[in-house]
């Protein structure tokens, strides 16, 4: 008579397969940008690699995995923009710091491009953040910082031009009109959310290539498919921190973790930026028992801008 019981390896693996298939089965029920929240620490995703297909652009699949244009740009320097090529290894920088300010409602961090939505969640389920690329004002049109909140949504908006911009165009022998209906030319896309600072929105755009990049009037642009999805899950009234934080910094797990982004303003205002970035490390080494080489750090910054870099500051 043949023995039915598994063996003790057979139990092993059994085990093993099913442990494996629940990690899988719980990693596919996060959507698109969202990830849970770290019991500590800031840090949240990992970066990955995936393969060009031959008729993808860098564009296309910074859009496919939720990333804006300088991410994708920072993290893949040496592929062509239009034209990766069958097969061409793309990273995508799917690993974020959280930034400094509170978990809760939406925060917009203007230096990095990027949104960070704190939902609610009721009793029983994991703490999540979800995250997506933005685009914000061009030079001269800075987005206000600050907390406001948001105070109606509105699909298939109509969009008004404001009068700075019919009096430009006016100039230009290109007269505005005075309202775009819904539709493919409305550059306010599908969805938008206002915000309690008036004429500002966060919406949806029909340029989705301008996402990741410093191209607005002021709003802040969405790719149109995570606009949609936040829509559906931000209520009105939740506040909204609009914050301009060119470095960031985490300890974790013994490991420094660091990221600063090369805005204009940085450029312009180095010295303070320089400071504030110091101030926030040192804010760290009172956290923990830690030696910073701030050579080393900033090198280890300028050789990778917007891109996370790891150090071990007691090695």
């Amino acid at each position: 008579m043949i023995d039915a019981r598994p063996t003790r390896f057979a139990s092993a693996l059994l085990g093993l397969a099913l442990s494996t298939l629940a990690t899988l089965a719980q990693a596919e029920e996060w959507p698109r940008g969202h990830y849970p929240l770290p019991e500590r620490g800031s840090l949240i995703g990992e970066p990955f690699t995936v393969a060009a297909t031959h008729e993808q652009t860098l564009l296309d699949i910074a859009r496919e995995h939720a990333v804006g244009y300088e991410e994708i740009r920072n993290a893949n320097p040496d592929v062509s923009l239009w034209l990766p090529g069958e097969g061409t290894e793309v990273v995508i920088p799917a690993q974020h710091l959280l930034p400094d300010a509170p978990r809760e409602g939406l925060v917009i961090n203007i230096a990095e491009l990027r949104l960070y939505y704190y939902p609610a969640v009721g009793e029983g389920e994991t703490p999540r953040v979800e995250t997506y690329p933005i685009g914000i004002g061009r030079e001269g049109y800075d987005t206000p910082l600050g907390t406001t909140r948001t105070t109606m949504k509105l699909q298939d908006p109509a969009w008004y031009p404001p009068r700075s911009m019919r009096e430009e165009a006016a100039a230009r022998g290109e007269p505005a009109p005075a309202v775009v209906p819904p539709g493919p030319d409305n550059p306010l896309g599908r969805h938008a959310i206002l915000l309690d600072i008036p004429g500002y929105l966060i919406h949806g755009t029909n340029q989705p290539d301008g996402i990741g990049m410093r191209a607005s009037r002021g709003c802040i642009r969405m790719f149109p498919e995570d606009i949609e999805a936040l829509f559906r899950r931000v209520p009105v009234g939740i506040d909204v921190h609009i914050i301009d934080q060119p470095f960031k910094a985490a300890w974790q797990d013994g490991t420094l973790y660091a990221q600063s982004f090369d805005t204009p303003e940085v450029q312009a205002q180095e010295l303070t930026s320089m400071l504030d970035a110091m101030a926030t490390l040192e804010t760290l080494k009172a956290e923990a028992d830690i030696h910073i080489d701030y050579a080393q750090l900033r090198q280890a910054l300028d050789a990778a801008p917007g891109q996370i870099v790891r150090l071990s500051p007691n090695a």
